[in-house]
């Protein structure tokens, strides 16, 4: 069965680069598990919010500048924050950016391009828990969120 982005998806979608809305486009026409952009662009204000919470960790989001997307799983009509789904739609995030030859920083291990590797979307989730454990540090795990690395996309383009 193949999806498509709803309408407050697209809206999600304005402003955001290019690039990733073509990954987020063909993500949705392979994925075997359906979601919705629940964030594309955000203002300082609302990330603020958000670092307040603890929902995000950095004032400098890349949300803020058009380079990053939260994708949830829709399930029943609800989104639904559930790991086996975030990782099919991991998946099919990485193949479609591989495909369309986009480099993506995934927020389940942001220390490594989710684009320059094979492993299961859980084994990059754990060898990333276990890297910050080995340096004394905790692991800040988003799964939904994907974003352009700054080397090859800096906040102008």
């Amino acid at each position: 069965m193949a999806f498509k982005l709803g309408k407050r998806s697209l809206k999600e979608l304005e402003g955001v680069h290019a690039d990733l809305v073509a990954v987020v486009n063909r993500a949705i026409e392979i994925t075997p598990q359906d979601f919705s952009v629940h964030d594309g662009i955000r203002t300082l204000e609302e990330q603020k919010k958000l670092v307040k919470s603890g929902a995000s960790k950095t004032l400098r989001s890349r949300h803020i500048s058009g380079h990053a997307v939260d994708l949830v799983p829709y399930i029943n009509g609800k989104l639904r924050w559930e790991w086996e789904p975030i990782y099919q739609i991991a998946e099919a995030v990485r193949t479609a950016a591989q495909e369309l030859e986009v480099p993506i920083r995934w927020g389940g291990a942001w220390d490594t391009l989710l684009t320059s590797t094979d492993e299961a979307t859980e084994d990059v989730i754990s060898g990333y828990v276990e890297r910050r454990r080995s340096e004394g540090k905790k692991a800040f795990i988003d799964g939904p969120h994907y974003e352009l690395p700054r080397s090859e996309y800096p906040e102008n383009t």
